[in-house]
């Protein structure tokens, strides 16, 4: 089993900074991506951003530029710094980390954080 714990969400004006955190606990697979999704209130949740263990990189295309996402392998921990937020970067942010084995597919969701983008 996995525990991830999420912080670093909050209000922030139009043109702001935010920087999430998201420390993952328990049986971690040493290969494994821990990715960021949001979800707006009657939208789909959409990636915004996933890392490998490696170090490779995947961003939703609204975010590219503004988001960067990195992560600390000794910590089992993953950050999303976002920059120059727009209202419509307002969601909930879960964490997520997705593993697998030979036999079997995992992926395990943080409780989300509120990201409000508003003057």
């Amino acid at each position: 089993q996995v525990q991830l714990v999420e912080s670093g969400g909050g209000l922030v004006q139009p043109g702001g900074s935010l920087r999430l955190s998201c420390a993952a606990s328990g049986s971690i697979f040493s290969l494994n991506t821990m990715g960021w999704y949001r979800q707006a209130p009657g939208e789909q949740r959409e990636l915004v951003a996933a890392i490998t263990s490696g170090g490779s990189t995947n961003y939703l295309d609204s975010v590219k530029g503004r988001f960067t996402i990195s992560r600390d392998n000794a910590k089992n921990t993953v950050y999303l710094q976002m920059n120059s937020l727009k209202p419509e970067d307002t969601a909930v942010y879960h964490c997520n980390l997705d593993q697998r084995n030979l036999w079997k597919h995992y992926t395990y969701w943080g409780q989300g954080t509120q990201v409000t983008v508003s003057s």
